[in-house]
């Protein structure tokens, strides 16, 4: 495992062989003491919700990669400071205001202040994500997120876990949800949102030279343990492996 202060990515299991990658754009909500001095300004309790990074992901990305036999890359920043998981062009890449909650350090945030994010954070972790994606000619990329149960005045999200798509490639997506909801678990297909945003991690590393792909989230009251991450870490794996068999990919 890399993995130090000034990194903005930790990668685990690099000479695992699988054809997998598996990714977490958003496993931390560590704020660099360079940003602000540390602290965005909002509460310990909002920093410690799905605003500021995907609860259970990285836990969930370790072990399903050691399930796979695979590489993993997380980032290690949070998704407020600057977010991985869109283009740089992207009106959301640095929030202002996220789920009723106001970032302070984010109100006046100068051009100067991203282009700093940017060269420091944004830019190492794709650089390193598309170096560990070219290892060899054939990676398949699993991304892996959470949601959370309920955003703030809006209905409970019913879904488990959620696979995300593009049109533009559904070759292990469709089957996915249909083995996922075989297995009886309630499976949204691009729910609870939709799962494809120009310039967003997939589009970048997957869509635009034509790996196959697929995006996992998984509602994160589910994966709140290292003992819940293990056990969903067990339940895909399988359903992976002979997705990609079936596919012929």
């Amino acid at each position: 495992m890399t993995s130090d202060p000034e990194t903005p990515f930790q990668i685990i299991g690099e000479p695992r062989p699988a054809r997998w990658l598996v990714t977490c754009d958003h496993a931390t909500n560590r704020v660099p003491g360079w940003v602000a001095g540390g602290s965005l300004g909002i509460a310990a309790a909002d920093m410690g919700r799905h605003i500021a990074y995907d609860v259970g992901a990285a836990g969930l990305t370790r072990a399903l990669a050691e399930q796979l036999d695979a590489p993993a890359i997380l980032s290690d920043f949070s998704r407020l400071v600057i977010d991985p998981n869109r283009g740089e062009d992207d009106p959301t890449l640095v929030m202002k205001l996220y789920d009723g909650t106001i970032i302070p350090a984010n109100r006046h945030v100068t051009a100067a202040d991203i282009a700093q994010r940017l060269g420091r954070l944004y830019r190492p972790y794709h650089d390193a994500y598309a170096r560990l994606a070219a290892r060899r000619p054939d990676t398949v990329i699993c991304a892996v997120h959470s949601f959370t149960p309920q955003l703030k005045g809006r209905p409970p999200r019913p879904w488990q876990v959620g696979i995300l798509y593009s049109h533009r490639d559904e070759r292990l997506a469709l089957p996915l949800i249909a083995a996922l909801a075989d297995q009886g678990l309630c499976v949204g297909d691009n729910e609870p949102y939709a799962g494809h945003l120009e310039g967003d991690a997939i589009d970048r590393h997957a869509l635009a030279p034509g790996r196959p792909n697929v995006l996992i989230e998984v509602r994160n009251d589910l994966i709140a343990t290292p003992a819940a991450q293990a056990d969903w870490a067990a339940r895909l794996a399988p359903v992976l492996g002979r997705v990609l068999a079936d596919s012929g990919l």
